[in-house]
């Protein structure tokens, strides 16, 4: 058993770091108060490779592998959970469902674009009455030649108003739907160009302010019906495949914002002095710091064992459940923790663990609420769920050239 990172796991991390230390942590705390998404990020992440870094080669990609999209999780969450959330929708929710999914031609079309950053992709999947009750969205296709028309609405979809291209997800069978019958359900590629797409960004968010979320609403929305992904009535099985891929860069991105708390709270707690010593002196500090590096660690062996798994093109669906369900739970728990140990200067944004601590509870939610995965690992336990085999799988790495 061997848990160490290769040498150019290595070396990608510190890239990655060194680019968000220099790029992106300067601006994160005006970003956040300010409400604002900046898109030139779009730009320099595309420019450095890094919207396609994890992709093949022979679609622009940089060959690199599914654990290295873990580490750039946690690097990036390390400064903000937003900009985290740029992977988990653009490469994780579009492009990995496309490589795995999509046909030849669909692929040579769409993927150089994202892999290049020239394009940046969303995930459709949420509505406004259905989110973890993904059978009870709305939207519906109809076949009308060779075209398909689309209607209805998403919501809470992060990159919407910025995204190029929509993975989205509608019902071709309404009496499957009638009858909750998921295999009535199927994924559809829309261009921001198509006409009858309109989207908006949601404000007022807890957390997440210096990511865009908004909503998208489909009006008579005609698209070539090759731009079905997968085949009529694999929606659901695509969507819960996507969500996999999203889980598992949310349990890694955790693990940074674990991180991120846990650094400076030591340093803080160096620094501060109460009743005439350090507060790291302090045996309850010292316990919130314990419980920090704890989870910290389990998590990162957690994410990395799915992103082996993936690597190796096992099936993982429980273990980035297990991943994602503790590392949310243990980011929330830490980022409080790290207001406590701060006092009433984390109550502030004059240090970062209050935007940490408002940012960790939208990953409680999001790629599945940590009630629903509660019921899932049970369900595998109780011998109640498996694994069906699908008729695609995400490729194992390295990827054929």
């Amino acid at each position: 058993m061997d848990f160490s990172l290769s040498a150019d796991h290595k070396e990608f991390q510190e890239w990655i770091r060194g680019f968000a230390s220099r790029d992106l942590d300067p601006g994160i705390s005006e970003a956040d108060r300010n409400c604002r998404f900046d898109k030139k990020i779009l730009a320099r992440m595309g420019e450095l490779g890094i919207l396609g870094h994890c992709l093949p080669e022979k679609y622009n990609g940089g060959g690199l592998d599914y654990i290295s999209l873990g580490l750039a999780s946690e690097e990036l969450e390390y400064t903000d959970t937003a900009y985290r959330e740029i992977l988990s929708v653009h490469i994780a929710l579009f492009c990995l469902p496309l490589l795995s999914w999509g046909t030849d031609e669909l692929k040579n079309s769409y993927l150089p674009k994202c892999a290049a950053g020239e394009k940046i992709g969303c995930f459709g999947l949420t509505e406004p009455d259905a989110g973890s009750d993904v059978v009870g969205i709305q939207s519906h296709a109809r076949r009308e030649g060779g075209h398909y028309i689309l209607n209805g609405q998403k919501m809470w979809i992060s990159l919407a108003d910025v995204a190029d291209y929509f993975i989205v997800f509608a019902w071709t069978d309404l009496e499957k739907k009638k009858a909750r019958d998921h295999s009535g359900m199927s994924a559809f590629l829309l261009e921001r160009c198509d006409p009858g797409i309109s989207t908006g960004s949601i404000h007022g968010k807890l957390g997440v302010r210096a990511g865009n979320t908004g909503w998208v609403s489909m009006d008579d929305v005609k698209i070539p019906a090759d731009r079905l992904v997968g085949n009529e009535g694999e929606g659901f099985k695509i969507a819960m495949f996507g969500i996999d891929q999203g889980r598992y860069t949310v349990a890694a991105g955790s693990a940074g914002l674990i991180r991120a708390c846990l650094d400076s709270s030591v340093k803080y707690a160096k620094e501060r002095h109460t009743f005439k010593v350090p507060t790291g002196r302090h045996q309850l500090v010292k316990q919130m710091i314990a419980g920090m590096v704890e989870s910290y660690e389990i998590t990162r062996l957690l994410y990395l064992k799915a992103g082996w798994m993936k690597n190796e093109g096992l099936r993982c669906t429980l273990e980035t459940s297990i991943a994602k369900r503790f590392a949310c739970e243990a980011a929330e728990k830490s980022a409080s923790n790290a207001v406590q140990i701060h006092g009433a200067y984390g109550f502030s944004d004059e240090y970062p663990v209050e935007r940490h601590f408002r940012n960790c509870k939208a990953a409680q939610i999001y790629e599945g609420a940590r009630e629903i995965h509660t019921i899932i690992q049970a369900d595998y336990a109780l011998g109640l769920r498996e694994d069906k085999p699908l008729r695609r799988n995400l490729p194992p790495w390295p990827f054929e050239r």
